[in-house]
Protein backbone atom coordinates (compact mmCIF):
# COMPACT_ATOMS: atom_id res chain seq x y z
CA UNK A 1 0.00 0.00 0.00
CA UNK A 2 1.12 3.54 -0.71
CA UNK A 3 1.76 6.15 1.92
CA UNK A 4 -0.37 9.28 2.11
CA UNK A 5 0.69 11.62 -0.72
CA UNK A 6 1.24 15.32 -0.30
CA UNK A 7 -1.42 17.37 -2.03
CA UNK A 8 -0.14 18.65 -5.38
CA UNK A 9 -0.36 22.36 -6.17
CA UNK A 10 -3.68 23.76 -7.29
CA UNK A 11 -4.35 23.37 -10.99
CA UNK A 12 -3.01 26.26 -13.07
CA UNK A 13 -4.86 27.43 -16.22
CA UNK A 14 -5.03 24.38 -18.44
CA UNK A 15 -3.55 25.68 -21.69
CA UNK A 16 -0.62 27.30 -19.90
CA UNK A 17 0.09 24.09 -18.03
CA UNK A 18 -0.08 21.83 -21.06
CA UNK A 19 2.08 24.06 -23.22
CA UNK A 20 4.52 24.32 -20.35
CA UNK A 21 4.66 20.56 -19.96
CA UNK A 22 5.41 20.12 -23.66
CA UNK A 23 7.73 23.07 -24.10
CA UNK A 24 10.68 21.10 -22.71
CA UNK A 25 10.16 18.31 -25.23
CA UNK A 26 12.11 18.26 -28.45
CA UNK A 27 9.11 17.83 -30.74
CA UNK A 28 8.89 20.80 -33.12
CA UNK A 29 5.14 20.58 -33.71
CA UNK A 30 4.19 20.24 -30.05
CA UNK A 31 2.82 23.75 -29.53
CA UNK A 32 1.17 23.95 -32.93
CA UNK A 33 -0.42 20.55 -32.42
CA UNK A 34 -2.42 21.91 -29.51
CA UNK A 35 -4.20 24.54 -31.58
CA UNK A 36 -7.94 24.26 -31.13
CA UNK A 37 -7.84 21.71 -28.32
CA UNK A 38 -9.14 24.26 -25.80
CA UNK A 39 -12.34 24.37 -27.83
CA UNK A 40 -12.99 20.64 -27.39
CA UNK A 41 -16.71 20.01 -26.98
CA UNK A 42 -18.27 19.43 -23.58
CA UNK A 43 -20.98 16.81 -23.29
CA UNK A 44 -24.23 18.12 -21.81
CA UNK A 45 -25.16 16.23 -18.63
CA UNK A 46 -28.72 15.66 -19.86
CA UNK A 47 -27.70 14.30 -23.29
CA UNK A 48 -29.32 10.96 -24.06
CA UNK A 49 -26.35 9.02 -25.42
CA UNK A 50 -26.87 6.60 -28.30
CA UNK A 51 -23.28 5.85 -29.39
CA UNK A 52 -20.08 5.64 -27.36
CA UNK A 53 -16.70 4.49 -28.62
CA UNK A 54 -13.63 3.45 -26.70
CA UNK A 55 -10.15 2.12 -27.21
CA UNK A 56 -6.74 1.52 -25.69
CA UNK A 57 -3.12 0.90 -26.58
CA UNK A 58 -2.09 3.68 -28.96
CA UNK A 59 1.67 3.82 -29.51
CA UNK A 60 2.51 7.38 -30.53
CA UNK A 61 5.61 6.21 -32.39
CA UNK A 62 3.57 4.20 -34.90
CA UNK A 63 0.93 5.22 -37.48
CA UNK A 64 -2.65 5.38 -36.18
CA UNK A 65 -4.93 5.15 -39.23
CA UNK A 66 -7.79 3.77 -37.13
CA UNK A 67 -8.88 7.28 -36.11
CA UNK A 68 -10.54 7.68 -39.52
CA UNK A 69 -12.90 4.81 -38.69
CA UNK A 70 -13.49 6.10 -35.15
CA UNK A 71 -14.41 9.57 -36.42
CA UNK A 72 -16.58 8.12 -39.19
CA UNK A 73 -18.59 6.26 -36.54
CA UNK A 74 -19.57 9.66 -35.04
CA UNK A 75 -19.46 8.71 -31.35
CA UNK A 76 -21.02 11.15 -28.91
CA UNK A 77 -18.38 10.24 -26.33
CA UNK A 78 -14.98 8.53 -26.57
CA UNK A 79 -13.41 6.68 -23.64
CA UNK A 80 -9.62 6.34 -23.53
CA UNK A 81 -9.21 3.12 -21.54
CA UNK A 82 -5.46 3.21 -20.93
CA UNK A 83 -2.08 2.96 -22.65
CA UNK A 84 -3.24 6.10 -24.40
CA UNK A 85 0.44 6.74 -25.03
CA UNK A 86 3.53 4.62 -24.42
CA UNK A 87 5.79 6.63 -22.14
CA UNK A 88 7.57 4.16 -19.85
CA UNK A 89 9.90 6.35 -17.80
CA UNK A 90 12.70 5.94 -15.32
CA UNK A 91 13.98 9.51 -15.69
CA UNK A 92 13.11 11.59 -12.60
CA UNK A 93 11.65 14.30 -14.85
CA UNK A 94 9.54 11.74 -16.79
CA UNK A 95 11.15 12.91 -20.01
CA UNK A 96 9.98 9.80 -21.89
CA UNK A 97 6.36 10.31 -20.87
CA UNK A 98 6.49 14.02 -21.70
CA UNK A 99 7.83 13.17 -25.15
CA UNK A 100 5.12 10.55 -25.66
CA UNK A 101 2.35 13.04 -24.88
CA UNK A 102 3.88 15.61 -27.20
CA UNK A 103 4.15 13.10 -30.03
CA UNK A 104 0.56 11.98 -29.58
CA UNK A 105 -0.67 15.50 -30.17
CA UNK A 106 1.09 15.62 -33.55
CA UNK A 107 -1.06 12.71 -34.86
CA UNK A 108 -3.88 14.15 -36.96
CA UNK A 109 -6.59 11.66 -36.01
CA UNK A 110 -5.74 11.84 -32.30
CA UNK A 111 -5.87 15.63 -32.39
CA UNK A 112 -9.09 15.71 -34.42
CA UNK A 113 -10.82 13.42 -31.96
CA UNK A 114 -9.72 15.58 -29.03
CA UNK A 115 -11.00 18.66 -30.84
CA UNK A 116 -14.37 17.31 -31.98
CA UNK A 117 -15.55 14.58 -29.58
CA UNK A 118 -16.01 14.76 -25.79
CA UNK A 119 -13.59 12.38 -24.10
CA UNK A 120 -13.02 10.73 -20.73
CA UNK A 121 -9.74 9.01 -19.89
CA UNK A 122 -8.04 6.71 -17.42
CA UNK A 123 -4.52 5.30 -17.57
CA UNK A 124 -2.91 1.87 -17.72
CA UNK A 125 0.72 0.93 -17.13
CA UNK A 126 2.45 2.53 -20.12
CA UNK A 127 0.90 5.95 -19.59
CA UNK A 128 1.45 5.74 -15.85
CA UNK A 129 5.09 5.16 -16.68
CA UNK A 130 6.14 1.53 -16.08
CA UNK A 131 5.26 -1.73 -17.81
CA UNK A 132 2.98 -3.78 -15.52
CA UNK A 133 3.46 -1.06 -12.89
CA UNK A 134 1.45 -0.66 -9.72
CA UNK A 135 1.59 1.21 -6.42
CA UNK A 136 5.34 0.68 -6.13
CA UNK A 137 6.14 2.87 -9.15
CA UNK A 138 7.95 5.81 -7.50
CA UNK A 139 7.06 8.45 -10.10
CA UNK A 140 3.33 7.89 -10.29
CA UNK A 141 2.38 11.12 -8.49
CA UNK A 142 4.42 13.17 -10.94
CA UNK A 143 2.92 11.08 -13.74
CA UNK A 144 -0.57 11.84 -12.48
CA UNK A 145 0.22 15.53 -12.73
CA UNK A 146 1.18 15.10 -16.40
CA UNK A 147 -2.00 13.06 -16.95
CA UNK A 148 -4.12 15.90 -15.58
CA UNK A 149 -2.30 18.42 -17.76
CA UNK A 150 -2.48 16.36 -20.95
CA UNK A 151 -6.19 15.65 -20.59
CA UNK A 152 -6.78 19.29 -19.64
CA UNK A 153 -8.81 18.44 -16.58
CA UNK A 154 -10.80 21.40 -15.24
CA UNK A 155 -9.40 23.03 -12.09
CA UNK A 156 -12.18 21.61 -9.93
CA UNK A 157 -11.48 18.00 -10.98
CA UNK A 158 -10.44 16.02 -7.86
CA UNK A 159 -7.67 14.26 -9.81
CA UNK A 160 -5.55 17.37 -9.39
CA UNK A 161 -5.54 16.99 -5.62
CA UNK A 162 -6.06 13.35 -4.70
CA UNK A 163 -4.21 10.17 -5.49
CA UNK A 164 -5.55 8.10 -8.38
CA UNK A 165 -7.01 8.92 -11.80
CA UNK A 166 -10.34 7.10 -11.30
CA UNK A 167 -13.36 9.12 -12.33
CA UNK A 168 -17.09 8.72 -12.95
CA UNK A 169 -19.98 10.58 -14.50
CA UNK A 170 -23.72 10.07 -15.07
CA UNK A 171 -24.99 11.37 -18.39
CA UNK A 172 -28.59 11.57 -19.59
CA UNK A 173 -32.12 12.15 -18.31
CA UNK A 174 -33.95 9.73 -15.98
CA UNK A 175 -34.79 6.56 -17.85
CA UNK A 176 -31.84 7.04 -20.22
CA UNK A 177 -28.95 7.57 -17.84
CA UNK A 178 -25.53 6.19 -18.72
CA UNK A 179 -23.01 6.04 -15.91
CA UNK A 180 -19.35 5.84 -16.92
CA UNK A 181 -17.06 4.59 -14.14
CA UNK A 182 -13.35 4.53 -14.99
CA UNK A 183 -11.24 2.58 -12.51
CA UNK A 184 -7.59 3.17 -11.69
CA UNK A 185 -6.11 -0.35 -11.60
CA UNK A 186 -2.54 0.97 -11.24
CA UNK A 187 -2.08 3.58 -8.52
CA UNK A 188 -2.99 1.31 -5.61
CA UNK A 189 -2.42 -2.20 -6.95
CA UNK A 190 -0.28 -4.56 -4.92
CA UNK A 191 2.61 -6.53 -6.48
CA UNK A 192 1.53 -9.54 -8.50
CA UNK A 193 2.71 -13.11 -8.00
CA UNK A 194 5.21 -13.92 -10.73
CA UNK A 195 4.92 -17.13 -12.66
CA UNK A 196 7.05 -20.20 -12.06
CA UNK A 197 6.93 -21.06 -15.80
CA UNK A 198 7.50 -17.86 -17.74
CA UNK A 199 5.98 -18.07 -21.19
CA UNK A 200 4.05 -21.29 -20.55
CA UNK A 201 0.48 -21.19 -21.90
CA UNK A 202 -1.83 -19.89 -19.19
CA UNK A 203 1.12 -19.00 -16.94
CA UNK A 204 2.90 -16.47 -19.13
CA UNK A 205 3.79 -13.83 -16.52
CA UNK A 206 1.64 -14.10 -13.37
CA UNK A 207 -0.28 -16.59 -11.25
CA UNK A 208 -3.43 -16.10 -9.18
CA UNK A 209 -2.50 -14.89 -5.69
CA UNK A 210 -4.99 -15.61 -2.87
CA UNK A 211 -3.26 -13.27 -0.40
CA UNK A 212 -6.15 -11.35 1.25
CA UNK A 213 -3.85 -8.42 2.08
CA UNK A 214 -3.32 -7.58 -1.58
CA UNK A 215 -5.50 -5.05 -3.32
CA UNK A 216 -6.42 -3.98 -6.83
CA UNK A 217 -8.05 -0.64 -6.07
CA UNK A 218 -7.02 0.32 -2.54
CA UNK A 219 -9.49 1.09 0.30
CA UNK A 220 -10.34 4.64 -0.73
CA UNK A 221 -11.14 3.70 -4.32
CA UNK A 222 -13.20 0.72 -3.19
CA UNK A 223 -15.29 3.02 -0.99
CA UNK A 224 -15.58 5.50 -3.86
CA UNK A 225 -16.72 2.73 -6.22
CA UNK A 226 -19.44 1.59 -3.85
CA UNK A 227 -20.80 5.13 -3.67
CA UNK A 228 -20.82 5.37 -7.47
CA UNK A 229 -22.58 2.02 -7.92
CA UNK A 230 -25.37 3.16 -5.62
CA UNK A 231 -26.11 6.16 -7.83
CA UNK A 232 -29.16 5.80 -10.12
CA UNK A 233 -28.47 4.83 -13.74
CA UNK A 234 -29.99 2.56 -16.38
CA UNK A 235 -26.67 1.54 -18.02
CA UNK A 236 -23.28 1.47 -16.29
CA UNK A 237 -20.08 1.22 -18.29
CA UNK A 238 -17.46 0.02 -15.82
CA UNK A 239 -14.08 0.66 -17.43
CA UNK A 240 -11.09 -1.34 -16.17
CA UNK A 241 -7.81 -0.92 -18.02
CA UNK A 242 -7.10 -4.64 -17.47
CA UNK A 243 -9.47 -7.51 -18.15
CA UNK A 244 -11.98 -8.55 -15.51
CA UNK A 245 -13.71 -11.70 -16.73
CA UNK A 246 -11.01 -13.24 -18.90
CA UNK A 247 -9.62 -16.63 -17.90
CA UNK A 248 -7.04 -18.90 -19.47
CA UNK A 249 -4.03 -16.58 -19.65
CA UNK A 250 -1.25 -15.53 -17.30
CA UNK A 251 -0.99 -11.88 -18.30
CA UNK A 252 -2.34 -9.05 -16.18
CA UNK A 253 -6.00 -9.41 -15.24
CA UNK A 254 -8.29 -9.21 -12.22
CA UNK A 255 -7.91 -12.98 -11.88
CA UNK A 256 -4.34 -12.39 -10.66
CA UNK A 257 -5.99 -11.21 -7.41
CA UNK A 258 -9.01 -13.54 -7.25
CA UNK A 259 -10.26 -12.27 -3.89
CA UNK A 260 -10.36 -8.76 -5.30
CA UNK A 261 -12.32 -9.93 -8.32
CA UNK A 262 -14.76 -11.72 -6.03
CA UNK A 263 -15.04 -8.50 -4.06
CA UNK A 264 -16.00 -6.66 -7.25
CA UNK A 265 -18.65 -9.24 -8.09
CA UNK A 266 -19.99 -9.07 -4.55
CA UNK A 267 -20.10 -5.29 -4.62
CA UNK A 268 -22.09 -5.24 -7.85
CA UNK A 269 -24.64 -7.53 -6.22
CA UNK A 270 -24.65 -5.90 -2.78
CA UNK A 271 -24.97 -2.36 -4.11
CA UNK A 272 -27.98 -3.27 -6.24
CA UNK A 273 -26.23 -1.86 -9.30
CA UNK A 274 -28.02 -2.89 -12.47
CA UNK A 275 -27.07 -2.38 -16.09
CA UNK A 276 -23.34 -3.08 -15.59
CA UNK A 277 -21.26 -3.71 -18.72
CA UNK A 278 -17.47 -4.13 -18.47
CA UNK A 279 -15.02 -2.38 -20.81
CA UNK A 280 -11.30 -3.18 -20.85
CA UNK A 281 -8.12 -2.99 -22.92
CA UNK A 282 -4.41 -3.76 -22.35
CA UNK A 283 -4.14 -7.10 -24.20
CA UNK A 284 -3.49 -6.05 -27.83
CA UNK A 285 -6.44 -8.20 -28.90
CA UNK A 286 -10.18 -7.63 -29.03
CA UNK A 287 -12.67 -10.05 -27.52
CA UNK A 288 -16.05 -10.50 -25.84
CA UNK A 289 -16.61 -12.38 -22.58
CA UNK A 290 -19.53 -13.38 -20.37
CA UNK A 291 -19.76 -14.69 -16.81
CA UNK A 292 -22.84 -15.58 -14.76
CA UNK A 293 -21.57 -17.64 -11.81
CA UNK A 294 -21.87 -15.84 -8.49
CA UNK A 295 -23.44 -12.75 -10.02
CA UNK A 296 -26.92 -11.22 -9.75
CA UNK A 297 -27.16 -11.23 -13.56
CA UNK A 298 -24.72 -12.22 -16.34
CA UNK A 299 -21.86 -9.79 -16.83
CA UNK A 300 -20.55 -9.10 -20.33
CA UNK A 301 -17.12 -7.64 -21.04
CA UNK A 302 -15.84 -6.10 -24.25
CA UNK A 303 -12.07 -5.84 -24.54
CA UNK A 304 -10.83 -3.44 -27.21
CA UNK A 305 -7.08 -3.39 -27.79
CA UNK A 306 -5.28 -1.98 -29.48
CA UNK A 307 -5.80 1.12 -31.50
CA UNK A 308 -2.46 0.33 -33.17
CA UNK A 309 -0.81 -2.25 -30.87
CA UNK A 310 -1.57 -5.81 -31.96
CA UNK A 311 -0.53 -9.21 -30.59
CA UNK A 312 1.29 -11.68 -32.86
CA UNK A 313 -1.12 -13.34 -35.26
CA UNK A 314 0.03 -16.80 -34.17
CA UNK A 315 -0.60 -16.21 -30.46
CA UNK A 316 -2.86 -18.71 -28.76
CA UNK A 317 -5.07 -18.42 -25.69
CA UNK A 318 -7.78 -20.55 -24.17
CA UNK A 319 -11.00 -18.72 -23.43
CA UNK A 320 -13.38 -20.66 -21.23
CA UNK A 321 -15.79 -17.71 -20.92
CA UNK A 322 -15.01 -15.96 -24.18
CA UNK A 323 -17.74 -15.42 -26.76
CA UNK A 324 -16.18 -16.64 -30.00
CA UNK A 325 -12.65 -16.02 -31.18
CA UNK A 326 -10.39 -13.11 -30.39
CA UNK A 327 -9.90 -10.42 -33.01
CA UNK A 328 -6.19 -9.80 -33.62
CA UNK A 329 -5.91 -6.56 -35.57
CA UNK A 330 -6.26 -2.87 -34.81
CA UNK A 331 -9.71 -2.20 -33.39
CA UNK A 332 -11.90 0.07 -31.30
CA UNK A 333 -14.99 -0.70 -29.28
CA UNK A 334 -18.44 0.71 -30.03
CA UNK A 335 -21.49 0.77 -27.75
CA UNK A 336 -24.86 1.53 -29.36
CA UNK A 337 -27.83 2.23 -27.12
CA UNK A 338 -31.35 1.81 -28.50
CA UNK A 339 -33.49 3.22 -25.72
CA UNK A 340 -36.75 2.52 -27.53
CA UNK A 341 -35.91 -1.14 -28.11
CA UNK A 342 -34.24 -1.50 -24.71
CA UNK A 343 -30.98 -2.90 -26.11
CA UNK A 344 -27.24 -2.25 -25.97
CA UNK A 345 -25.14 -3.48 -28.91
CA UNK A 346 -21.43 -4.07 -28.37
CA UNK A 347 -19.09 -4.23 -31.35
CA UNK A 348 -15.39 -4.50 -32.08
CA UNK A 349 -14.70 -2.46 -35.21
CA UNK A 350 -11.60 -2.64 -37.40
CA UNK A 351 -9.66 0.14 -39.09
CA UNK A 352 -11.89 -0.09 -42.17
CA UNK A 353 -14.98 0.53 -40.05
CA UNK A 354 -16.18 -3.08 -40.31
CA UNK A 355 -17.75 -4.84 -37.33
CA UNK A 356 -15.66 -7.90 -36.46
CA UNK A 357 -17.23 -9.15 -33.21
CA UNK A 358 -20.68 -8.25 -31.94
CA UNK A 359 -23.20 -9.08 -29.26
CA UNK A 360 -26.47 -7.42 -28.29
CA UNK A 361 -27.76 -7.21 -24.72
CA UNK A 362 -31.28 -6.53 -23.54
CA UNK A 363 -31.47 -4.04 -20.71
CA UNK A 364 -34.06 -6.29 -19.08
CA UNK A 365 -31.38 -8.99 -18.79
CA UNK A 366 -29.07 -6.62 -16.89
CA UNK A 367 -31.37 -6.56 -13.90
CA UNK A 368 -31.48 -8.57 -10.72
CA UNK A 369 -33.76 -11.57 -11.08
Amino acid sequence: MSDTPPAPPAAPPRRTVLLGALASVAVPQAAAALAGIDAAPVLAPDAALTRIAFGSCADQKRPQPIWDAVLAARPELFLFAGDNVYGDSESPDLAELRTAYAQAMTIDGYRTLRRTVPVMAVWDDHDMGRNDGGASYPLRRESQRLFAEFWELPPEDPRWNREGVHTARVIGPPGRRVQVIMLDTRSFRSPLLKTDQRGAPGRERYLPDPDPAKTMLGPDQWAWLEERLREPAEVRLLVSSIQVLAEGHGWERWGNLPQERDRLYDLIGRSGAEGVILLSGDRHVGALYREAAGLPYPLTEITSSGLNQVAPANSRESGPNRLGDRFIAANFGRIDLDWEAGTVALALVDAAGTEQRTTTLRLSDLRRS
